[in-house]
Order: C-alpha cells, then structure tokens, then sequence
C-alpha cells in the first residue's frame, strides 16, 4: 500500500455521509487516507480540502449549489483551486494565512472567525511559520472538522484509539482550541471521521494524546512528517 498517490485520481470511496454533508477519499488505498468534505447549509455547498477525481460533481450535486471551496490547512491546497474553477466560485482562505494564496490559480475570498455568512466558525490551532490551520466548527448541526491535528488514519491512533492526535502534536495536543467543543461528529483530513459518541473520542484524544505518544512513535517511524 503506497502512502500517498500524487497522481490523478481514478476512483474515490465516498465517507462519513450524513444529513448536512458528506465526505470521500481519492485513493482509497494509500496510507495516508486524504479525505475531503462538502457541508451543506441552506441549499449552499462548501468544499473542504477537496482532492479531486471523477464523479465527485455528482455527489457534490446531490447536496445542492457549490458556494465555495475552502483550505483549512495551509499544505491542503490539494485540488481546491481545480474544484473552485470548475464551479466558478472562490476559495476561502483563513485571514492569517500566509503564501497560500499566491499558489492557487482562483479567486480568493479571506474569512476571519466565521466562514462567511455561514454561521460556521473558524477556530485557530495552529498558527506558526511552519504550519498553519483552522477547525471549522458548525454548533448548529455538531459538525467539527479538523484537517490535520487530528486523524483516524492508521498513523495517528494507538491504544485502542478512535481519534488520535497528529504525530507532530502529540506533545501539544489542541486542548485550548477544541477543549471547550461538544460536537455530534468530528471529521478528518486523514481517514473516516467519527460519527458516534463523537465528545467521548475528542476529549479522550487530547487527554491521552501525551502518555500515547510513544506508541504512535513507534509504530509510525519514518512517516511522521506533516503532509
């Protein structure tokens, strides 16, 4: 099983669907299991970190009009400005963001604690030279999603884990910017999202992301760079 696929994708699996969104992943058979997202609120669809392949329009019409594309983690452009073209609307981009923008071959649109008008807000969790990323959080419908501080994929979970702080984090679990949430599912930007007794799993991520460590460690190696 590769890590990643950097080509094109052929084929996605379609993830974590319920009333008010829906996600998939590209390659299904990489390790890294990138997953992307489209939330849908009043009619209007939003994109999240999306990594394009055939037939996504069609699942993305089945929710309703593309409104926006969204980049949550700065090393998530993925295919986002490829999705925003395509559906002529503009990607959204955190204000703090930096050197982003000049990458993506789109319109875009910067957003500060809300995303738009959408009653979704954006909480920051990271915000240095080398890493920078928001988790959208929708109180309304108890939607959170976190791009990269916290996964499913094989390589962040030990101990039986559910949800599992990034490798890279482990040591500073999001404790201050997540704590304080209570959300009905928590989405990923790398593997299935969790859709059941989704609290439960977030705080047990960020209070045993620490004494698990060293189990993730072990088991990950070589693959704890950021992606």
């Amino acid at each position: 099983m590769p890590f990643r696929v950097d080509e094109r994708a052929s084929e996605f699996a379609e993830i974590d669907r319920f009333d008010g969104g829906v996600g998939w992943i590209a390659h299904p058979d990489e390790e890294m299991q990138r997953a992307s997202h489209a939330l849908e609120l009043d009619g209007d669809v939003w994109v999240i970190d999306p990594v394009d392949a055939p037939g996504i329009d069609d699942v993305l019409a089945g929710l309703g009009e593309v409104r926006g594309v969204v980049v949550a983690l700065d090393r998530h452009k993925r295919d986002a400005a490829a999705v925003a073209d395509r559906h002529e609307v503009p990607v959204y981009l955190p204000a703090f963001f930096e050197g982003v923008s000049e990458e993506l071959e789109a319109p875009v649109v910067r957003f500060g604690d809300e995303l738009a008008d959408t009653g979704i807000k954006a909480r920051t969790v990271v915000d240095s030279r080398f890493w920078q990323e928001v988790a959208l959080y929708d109180p309304e419908g108890g939607t959170l999603v976190v791009p990269e501080s916290l996964g499913t994929a094989d390589y962040f979970l030990a101990g039986g884990e559910r949800l599992g702080v990034h490798p890279m984090r482990r040591a500073l679990p999001p404790r201050n910017a997540l704590g304080d949430l209570a959300p009905d599912r928590v989405l990923v930007g790398h593997g299935d999202g969790v859709l059941t007794d989704a609290t439960a799993a977030l705080e047990e991520a960020l209070a045993r992301s620490r004494t698990r460590a060293p189990l993730v460690y072990a088991k990950a190696g070589w693959k704890l760079l950021p992606f």
